[in-house]
């Protein structure tokens, strides 16, 4: 990552700290009024002439730079991925894998085990280091198996 774009993800953090969580007014008061924002629109709304008495309203001041916006904070675009024909036309300087949950763990592994050897940087593994020794555990028996098969049609 550039300088001037670890430059602007400190800001964007730092912005983001500094973000009130915008609640809609009164929802803390009344049970009927739900939480998120909803803009106020009440004639003597003290939020909606924004007086220092009322709670702080979203606004372009809180907005991330535009460089960095929806970047990931390890500084990698986030793309979504399913399959490994998705992958091939990604760049792994720029882009981070997140792994669709949809897959199981089977089509999870040749996934990752694909974008590992491409150098990619994988946001969301998805599988439990269990699931993977099990994978692994029967990979290793079935090669063994292989060998062991073509061992004996040597012979012959």
């Amino acid at each position: 990552m550039v300088q001037q774009d670890k430059r602007l993800m400190d800001l964007r953090k730092d912005i983001k700290r500094k973000r009130p969580s915008f609640r809609r007014v009164e929802s803390w008061r009344y049970v009927r009024v739900k939480d998120p924002w909803r803009k106020a629109r009440g004639i003597d709304s003290q939020t909606r002439m924004k007086t220092k008495s009322g709670v702080r309203s979203p606004g372009k001041g809180y907005r991330a730079p535009k460089k960095v916006r929806g970047i990931h904070p390890s500084g990698f675009e986030e793309v979504r991925v399913e399959t490994i024909k998705e992958i091939e036309n990604l760049n792994n300087k720029k882009h981070a894998l997140k792994i669709s949950s949809n897959l199981g763990a089977k089509k999870r592994m040749a996934l990752i085990d694909y974008s590992k050897r491409r150098g990619f940087k994988i946001l969301n593994i998805g599988i439990s280091q269990r699931e993977i020794d099990q994978l692994e555990a029967q990979l290793e028996t079935s090669i063994a198996a292989l060998e062991d098969d073509e061992y004996l049609e040597d012979e012959d």
